[in-house]
């Protein structure tokens, strides 16, 4: 049975690659709303879905995997980042603080359209950084693209530390749920 990723992120698929099933990455397109949700486990839930619908409507036969993660602080979310200052602001608020890291997964198999959902949330704890720290990161370039302004890194973070939830479902994908998951398939 083929195991599609519907994602185009870099830490998915290296999560997905570890793991060692053959998979294909077929990315849906879909547009991430920036607005509208006042709970992070119902935004995370409807944009994985929309991203898995995108994919199912493209082929006839498989096992589609799509996942969204969002960070959510203060009541509200911590979506990409529009550019660097958007991303500079963004750690300079987390830096210091706990935020929920939350990632909704939909597994749909074709042709039967059985449908699993889940979401799984993350504590994660920021460091207290100086501007000069920021700055520094920023440079990277490994936050562009990620929720939250930042990409975890294993095994541990200097500047992030995974209180609660696995450093997995921060980095996008809930892996040992998704092994669960398709353990049954075969996979």
């Amino acid at each position: 049975m083929r195991l599609i990723l519907a994602s185009a992120s870099r830490g998915r698929k290296m999560l997905m690659e570890e793991w060692g099933v053959p998979f294909e990455v077929l990315v849906s397109d879909v547009e991430e709303p920036i607005d509208g949700y006042d709970n992070p486990r119902t935004f995370v839930q409807e944009v994985a879905f929309s991203k898995a619908k995108a994919v199912a409507e493209r082929i006839s036969d498989g096992i589609i995997v799509a996942a969204d993660t969002i960070g959510w602080m203060d009541g509200k979310p911590l979506l990409k980042p529009d550019n660097r200052d958007h991303a500079f602001s963004m750690i300079l608020s987390m830096q210091g603080h706990t935020h929920e890291l939350w990632t909704g997964m939909v597994v749909w198999e074709k042709p039967s359209d059985h449908i699993v959902m889940v979401q799984e949330r993350s504590l994660v704890r920021m460091a207290p950084l100086t501007n000069e720290e920021i700055n520094n990161y920023l440079d990277t370039r490994i936050w562009q693209g990620c929720s939250g302004s930042y990409a975890v890194q294993r095994p541990t973070d200097p500047l992030m530390e995974v209180i609660s939830g696995t450093i997995e479902n921060v980095i996008g994908l809930p892996i040992q749920t998704l092994q669960a998951l398709l353990k049954p398939h075969g996979f």
